[in-house]
């Protein structure tokens, strides 16, 4: 054989090998171009709940969208591990260092008080311009004219609607820096989301969850319009609940007969379907072209679309007149209550699929399915309530720092910003280290198994303190993890809570699913930041239009990579 013959033989065998290590890796990417992207949270859904409802078959669309899903098993959501941080990572791909969200409830050191009494207690106050004030703020139903109406108070929806008109600009806090103007809740966070990049890309979107205040998925406007969300749908899920003539879940619970029992939709293991299938009925009216109540809209299909499911979250928490949700052990096995629940949602994911495919859209819309927050603790016998019923079972971080350390517009007031973690914001000029140090002498009662501050607080966070110092006005001086179990609570109707760093806060499930998807899992750890830049690489966008890209260097998920 001549020397070019050799040549040429090894030219081919070369080209060969090299297609066949393209085909290779052509066959492990899963990042094909889809024209949609239906993004779901389903709240406290651990990757263990997704496990056993597929394991046991209770699940039947959830199995289905894994055979051909990428399950990634060990995802951690946000730290604190609550609704707004974990719904802001989802959509920013951001931490709270960056996009500055901490809680439902946190305190700015820099912004000023509403000019009215929130619905939930955040006192009003003076606003002095042109130099930091002080508040804790408030993004939930506290914002809103009327909280305990389905619609939020706005004379301008029906009974069953809700969005942005629902919001008080009065109840919301201000900035002194800006003619203390209300600060909307897209205009609080401090980087862009998805929505905002797709909306600029010329692509429709919508979402729906469970305040108005949410509406801050659209991100930064600068105005008071989430003018990046082009329909937003945000019945509020902690009004009073009412009957629902003419909705009906996929298994049939009949939503005309919801229990009316002065509770809000979370105090009932059924009323609490029927709140969701709202937001399940807008979804599919979405994959229809329509606007969440059905009107004819645009007639286009969004880009970018989804909502977020309460009933798990409440089936972990709820103890309804003795019966119990949660689980039966420490392998997560669900109780009936519980089980229903998880059946609920996975009948609701099996409307959007049949729905997609009989529009066919199903081939062309990549699923995601996550969750803001895990719950905690599974293993429901080591829930430990503080100061629990009575106020027998010892005393509560807050309490224990007290008037000495607290600003005024804490006290008495900590809410939410207490449940199984606390987040502590201290008076200006005092010591954070005598304040650490009363926690520590108080550990025993106060259930406290780690104290962050200092130096360990800001290997996660920007360090507390004012603009003008070099600090970040929102970070908390101290953060308490209380032993895994614990929970800040008197009330005898919940046995598990999130917001923590705990495994069974964070651990949530994440499946990415398409028709052209390789079926399999990824055991490698990953975070829900991930999903906002591989949204956008699905959707054939640049992810490093995200501030959380280029700031914090979110990565793509496995298996979306070029």
């Amino acid at each position: 054989m001549s020397i070019h013959i050799k040549i040429a033989a090894a030219m081919v065998l070369g080209v060969s090998a090299c297609a066949a290590s393209l085909a290779l890796a052509d066959d492990d990417r899963d990042h094909e171009h889809s024209r949609h992207v239906l993004l779901i949270s389903i709240d406290g859904m651990h990757a263990l709940d997704f496990q056993n409802c597929v394991a046991s078959n209770t699940c039947p669309n959830l199995k289905a969208l894994g055979a051909t899903g990428v399950n990634y098993t060990r995802t951690s959501t946000s730290k604190p591990s609550d609704s707004f941080p974990g719904l802001m990572a989802i959509v920013t791909g951001g931490t709270p260092k960056l996009v500055g969200a901490y809680y439902d409830v946190a305190y700015d050191r820099v912004l000023a008080p509403p000019a009215a009494d929130t619905g939930n207690g955040v006192l009003h106050g003076t606003c002095i311009a042109g130099q930091p004030n002080g508040t804790r703020t408030e993004y939930e139903e506290g914002n809103e004219i009327d909280q305990t109406q389905l619609n939020g108070g706005s004379p301008a929806y029906s009974k069953i609607d809700g969005g942005i008109k629902s919001i008080d600009p009065a109840k919301l806090v201000r900035d002194p820096f800006k003619g203390c103007a209300p600060v909307y809740s897209w205009n609080f966070i401090r980087a862009n989301t998805i929505f905002g990049v797709i909306h600029h890309a010329g692509g429709y979107t919508a979402w729906s969850d469970k305040h108005a205040a949410y509406a801050a998925v659209s991100g930064p406007t600068g105005t008071a319009q989430p003018s990046n969300l082009d329909d937003y749908y945000s019945p509020e899920v902690n009004s009073n609940a009412i009957a629902l003539p003419g909705v009906k879940t996929a298994a049939g619970l009949d939503c005309a007969k919801v229990n009316i029992n002065g509770g809000d939709w979370t105090t009932d293991f059924d009323n609490i379907k029927c709140y969701d299938q709202l937001k399940v009925n807008a979804v599919l009216n979405w994959i229809n072209g329509k606007t969440h109540l059905g009107g004819a809209g645009s007639g286009l299909v969004p880009k970018i679309f989804g909502m977020n499911f309460q009933a798990v979250s409440v089936g972990q928490k709820l103890i309804e007149n003795g019966v119990k949700g949660g689980y039966t052990d420490a392998a997560g096995t669900p109780t009936p209550t519980m089980l229903g629940e998880i059946k609920f949602v996975d009948g609701a994911i099996g409307q959007f699929v049949d729905e997609l495919k009989a529009k066919d859209l199903y081939e062309s819309t990549t699923i995601i399915i996550t969750a803001k927050h895990g719950q905690s603790p599974v293993d429901t016998h080591r829930f430990f309530p503080i100061p629990g019923h009575g106020g027998a079972n010892g005393t509560a971080p807050s309490s224990v720092l007290g008037l000495a350390f607290l600003p005024d517009s804490e006290l008495n007031q900590i809410g939410p910003t207490e449940d199984d973690i606390s987040l502590l914001w201290l008076r200006p000029g005092t010591s954070t280290l005598d304040a650490v140090n009363l926690l520590e002498t108080n550990a025993t009662t106060a259930g406290i198994g780690q104290i962050l501050y200092g130096p360990s607080l800001e290997t996660i966070f920007n360090a507390p303190g004012l603009p003008s110092q070099g600090g970040d006005p929102r970070t908390p001086d101290i953060i308490v993890l209380p032993n895994v179990g614990v929970v800040y609570t008197g009330s005898t109707k919940k046995q598990a809570e999130h917001g923590g760093f705990a495994h069974d806060d964070t651990n949530v499930m994440l499946l990415v699913a398409n028709p052209s998807i390789r079926a399999r899992s990824i055991t490698s750890f990953v975070e829900t930041t991930q999903v906002a830049p591989t949204i956008l690489k699905v959707l054939g966008l640049d992810p490093r239009s995200l501030d959380a890209v280029r700031k914090e260097g979110t990565p793509v998920l496995p298996g979306f990579e070029d």
